[in-house]
């Protein structure tokens, strides 16, 4: 096939007023009067599967019942007691495989209350009244715990322990805190600056510092952390992504898609971040789906979403990929890439090879495929950098850390949370619920009598 000259990658392919359109709430939130209905679709289940699937087991009959009465402030109370970034985790968790799908609604009549939407709605409200406080923090204990990582799994330790009276340092590498929520998070899921937003509600418990621009790099500094610290938490997320190792991956126009949403996140005009006409993203996760679905309300009049087997193994919920097939992203299965080609040092295609299902493995076919493109986006997962925690001693299990069912590792008095724990879901909620487990076990250690 032939294939263009020239890449067409620039900024500026739409007007301020469209990319406003584009880039606004993918989700906005209920009318008073939507959500009183919907709240009463609610059976108020004794023993509710709703909240035994959720991983921080929010009590979901009763918050539900709070919006019924008109009571957002109780509403909120309640989520944010157990999920204390409940308003993230109403955004992007996927509430279809989790509460709502085991809802009673869905498993008689197919249609589940919108449980995520109504989280959103109490949550909402309650962070928009900042100067009535929900929690207030208990007695100083005059503990000190040091917590690696401002992403959701650390700052749901964070607040936990600060509410329990003990003092909070918290570590980030990156200039703000949040982790993924701030720096991961499709633009449209976090409209008008929630990120933040959360973050300053949740610090306001007070006993928190967090402490910008600092980076284990070493495991004297770990060791240093220890001694200085009543205990320690690693949030650390999964900061490295795995190369492809294909010819022409050094091309200009190829990123890392966690890098390509990270730049979005953080720029203020749209208009200045160039996006290729072209587009095509390596991979069948959320990631993927955040990159493809974002390229496209960039301007990008092209896009496709390229996976190496089929829809049901795509780790992107059914969900998210029937939204990125509304905005215009086409899917591509059973397809992996073997070259990235190039033209003048750019990028102009991918070839693939189709792929066959042969005695339960993937095998090639022997049969390509090329796809134009002005960018590649690689969302092929992302992998923890282990090894200053291999130096520490700290004990791993397939590059992830191995802990106890509270998130105790190998180190004593080191705990740890969210992705880079081994054996996870990798969401947003089971991040929160890991740092919530965590700061109970050091609460219990720390105040246990000598």
């Amino acid at each position: 096939m032939s294939i263009s000259s020239s890449p067409d990658v620039r900024p500026g392919r739409l007007s301020a007023d469209e990319y406003a359109r584009r880039f606004s709430d993918a989700n906005p939130r209920m009318t008073q009067v939507q959500a009183v209905l919907e709240a009463e679709r609610c059976l108020y289940c004794f023993d509710a599967p709703c909240a035994s699937a959720c991983p921080t087991h929010i009590d979901v009959p009763s918050f539900i019942k709070r919006i019924s009465d008109g009571n957002l402030r109780g509403a909120a109370r309640t989520i944010l007691a157990s999920n204390p970034l409940g308003g993230m985790c109403a955004r992007v968790c996927p509430t279809e495989v989790l509460c709502e799908q085991v809802c009673v609604r869905n498993t008689q009549e197919g249609k589940p209350v919108a449980i995520g939407r109504l989280q959103r709605h109490a949550t909402d409200a309650a962070l928009e009244d900042q100067g009535r406080p929900l929690f207030s923090r208990a007695a100083a204990s005059g503990k000190r715990i040091a917590i690696v990582g401002a992403g959701p799994a650390g700052l749901a330790c964070a607040h936990t322990l600060a509410r329990l009276g003990h003092s909070v340092v918290m570590f980030d590498a990156r200039p703000k805190a949040g982790g993924l929520n701030e720096y991961g998070l499709a633009a449209y899921k976090t409209a008008q600056g929630f990120a933040q937003r959360e973050l300053a509600w949740l610090l306001s418990i007070g006993g928190i510092e967090v402490r910008n621009g600092w980076k284990l790099e070493s495991a004297a500094q770990l060791d240093e952390m220890r001694q200085a610290y009543d205990a320690v938490f690693l949030g650390l997320g999964l900061a490295g992504t795995p190369k492809l190792n294909l010819p022409g991956e050094d091309l200009a126009g190829v990123q890392d898609a966690v890098d390509f949403i990270a730049t979005l996140r953080q720029t203020s005009d749209l208009a200045t971040l160039p996006v290729g006409r072209r587009v095509v993203v390596i991979g069948g996760g959320m990631t993927a789906v955040d990159a493809a679905v974002q390229a496209r309300l960039l301007g990008a009049q092209v896009v496709h979403m390229v996976y190496r087997r089929g829809p049901q193994a795509m780790t992107a919920s059914t969900a998210e990929q029937d939204w990125a097939k509304t905005q215009g992203v086409g899917i591509r299965h059973w397809l992996v890439p073997v070259e990235i080609l190039g033209r003048d040092g750019h990028v102009s295609a991918v070839r693939f090879e189709r792929q066959v299902m042969s005695n339960g493995k993937l095998s090639p076919s022997g049969e390509f495929e090329v796809i134009e493109a002005d960018m590649v986006f690689k969302a092929i997962g992302q992998q923890m950098l282990s090894s200053v925690l291999a130096a520490s001693g700290v004990q791993l299990d397939g590059g992830r850390i191995a802990t106890q069912a509270d998130g105790l590792t190998s180190l004593g008095g080191v705990w740890a949370g969210g992705d880079c724990r081994v054996g996870g879901l990798d969401l947003t909620v089971e991040a929160v619920a890991h740092g919530k487990q965590s700061a109970a076990a050091i609460h219990a250690q720390l105040t246990r009598p000598q």
